[in-house]
Order: structure tokens, then C-alpha cells, then sequence
């Protein structure tokens, strides 16, 4: 990765909550050239299609986005996303598209339809209760279920996403990631996403972000990865090279995440080993994709 291949840097921590407008969604921005992350604010809280008319139409020139979601399933440990449904698809291309489709009723970009689809439905933990007969089916699965190459090399490096599959709890990323397919979807032959998309030499390109990855970086110590306070916030950007942003006393860590994660994306970007890591494969990239900073 060449120095200032990208000018900006675009955090979007998203959500996968039922309804209109999401207070789980913020998005923070950074130039290549200085400053601090700045809170992009539309005035009126975020909906999912307000972010996906962002990316379509409004995005600053070389910009680095990173989405706070997963960008695929498991697949790597059973050889498919859904294995016994005839339905799986043989790619995360072709995955987005499938829950687009069984979603096509569901408004604000809402996967509830696909959760709830006889086959799909079988694969998920809905609640503690409710678990999908198939949610263990591979051998490598834990009780937490079933896990990504890339969820994997995160955990070696001390931070422990959840599984995709699972719908459940306060640290679930399910309902956001498939929401989140939807919206990927319909960026097709608008804005590449890395790495089920080959990296461009110009132009923007989305990223799949974690964001303990990044308050790792910014000195969170390992299992407290949330910032509460303007002052643990502006502790953390002084560790990338950051300047502080205004403000003191709580912040909800929507904010913080985005605004993290948009200095830590600006810190790191350049570095090649972040474009190459070792579990990436050319056959894990298009079916399960790859989290930035997962090395």
C-alpha cells in the first residue's frame, strides 16, 4: 500500500436494530492530510439507507471505509455457508444477494425475514432459549457457534468477536452484519469491498472493521475495549498521532468507536501487513471475507 493512497477515512459503526432510525449508528471522519476525526451528525439520527445514499453518491474522493460488521458467515469449516440447504450460496456475493431477496419486504434494510426464513432460520441462536438445530453443526464449533478464519486470527490477537450466527446479547454482531450484507449488496459496481473485491489502485474502497481492534491500538486495555469519556477518547487518539477532539465528561461509545476507529484506519492504512494477512486466501476472501487489522 502505497503512502496516501487514500485521503480520507470513514468510520461507520453500524446497527442491526428493527425500526426507522438507529441510535447504534455513527460515523466519523478524518483527512490524510491532519486533524481530528470529526462526527458526521445528519441532524436527525441515522437510518440505514441515509449511510448507504453516503456511499453511493457522497463519499469524499479516496476514502477508507471501515463498517463495524461482518461481511460474510462461516465457511471455511463446513465448506458452506448453510450446509443441507440446497440454497447455500457459493459465495458471499451471492450470500448478500440471497438475504436481499428474502428481505425484499422488510423496510430500512431490516434482515428480520431472513432470521425468521424455515430454512435460514434453522442455522442462528435467537435467543437463549431458541437455538437453530443446525447453529453447531460444524465439528470445529463451540457452544458460541460457529466462527470465520478471519474471527479466528482475531482472537489470537486478544480480542474475542462473536459469531455471526449468533443473534443474541448485547455483544451480538448477527443482526447488524446481515442488515449490513443487505446494504452491501446494493453497493455493487459502486464501491469495491475488500477483500471479496480485489483492492483498486484509486478511488474509495470499504473495509470490514472490528472495533476492539482499534481501541487495541489506541492503548484500551484487553477486555475493557468501550471509551466512555471525551478524556479517555482524547487519551487514546494522543497514542495515534491524533489531535484532541472538543468536549469532556460522557460519550456514548457509538461516538467513540467511529471516532477511533476513523484515527486508527489513518494510523495504519499505509502499512502493507495490513492488506496481506497470513490466513488470507485467495478462496477465503470471496466466500468469507477478512476483517481489517486481523493479522
Amino acid at each position: 500500500m502505497k503512502p496516501g493512497r487514500f485521503r480520507h477515512f470513514l468510520a461507520i459503526d453500524w446497527s442491526g436494530a428493527v425500526g426507522p432510525r438507529q441510535k447504534g449508528i455513527a460515523l466519523a471522519l478524518t483527512r490524510a492530510d491532519g486533524g481530528p476525526p470529526v462526527l458526521v451528525d445528519p441532524g436527525r439520527g441515522w437510518n440505514r439507507e441515509d449511510v448507504l445514499a453516503i456511499l453511493r453518491e457522497d463519499l469524499p474522493e479516496d476514502t477508507l471505509v471501515g463498517m463495524d460488521l461482518g461481511i460474510a458467515l462461516p465457511f471455511a469449516d463446513t465448506g458452506a455457508f448453510f450446509p443441507g440447504w440446497n440454497r447455500s450460496p457459493p459465495d458471499a456475493k451471492t450470500l448478500w444477494a440471497l438475504i436481499d431477496e428474502l428481505c425484499a419486504d422488510d423496510e430500512h434494510l431490516a434482515a428480520t425475514s431472513f432470521v425468521r426464513h424455515p430454512q435460514a432460520a434453522r442455522y442462528f441462536r435467537h435467543s437463549r432459549e431458541h437455538v437453530g438445530d443446525r447453529f453447531h453443526l460444524s465439528d470445529a464449533a463451540t457452544r458460541e457457534g460457529r466462527f470465520r478464519l478471519a474471527e479466528h486470527a482475531q482472537r489470537a490477537q486478544g480480542v474475542r468477536p462473536v459469531s455471526n450466527f449468533n443473534l443474541v446479547g448485547a455483544a451480538q454482531v448477527g443482526k447488524s452484519s446481515l442488515t449490513g450484507m443487505r446494504l452491501l449488496h446494493r453497493l455493487e459496481g459502486c464501491v469495491p469491498v475488500w477483500p471479496v473485491d480485489p483492492l483498486p489502485q484509486s478511488g474509495s474502497v470499504i473495509v470490514e472493521m472490528y472495533t476492539s481492534l482499534a481501541a487495541q491500538g489506541a492503548g484500551v486495555r484487553k477486555g475493557a475495549s468501550k471509551i466512555r469519556t471525551f478524556e479517555a477518547l482524547n487519551d487514546g487518539l494522543d497514542l495515534l498521532g491524533c489531535p484532541p477532539v472538543t468536549g469532556s465528561g460522557p460519550i456514548d461509545d457509538h461516538s467513540s468507536d467511529a471516532l477511533v476507529t476513523a484515527s486508527w484506519l489513518r494510523t495504519v492504512a499505509h502499512d502493507p501487513a495490513y492488506w496481506n494477512p497470513a490466513g488470507l486466501k485467495p478462496e477465503i476472501a470471496c466466500t468469507e471475507g477478512w476483517t481489517f487489522g486481523a493479522l
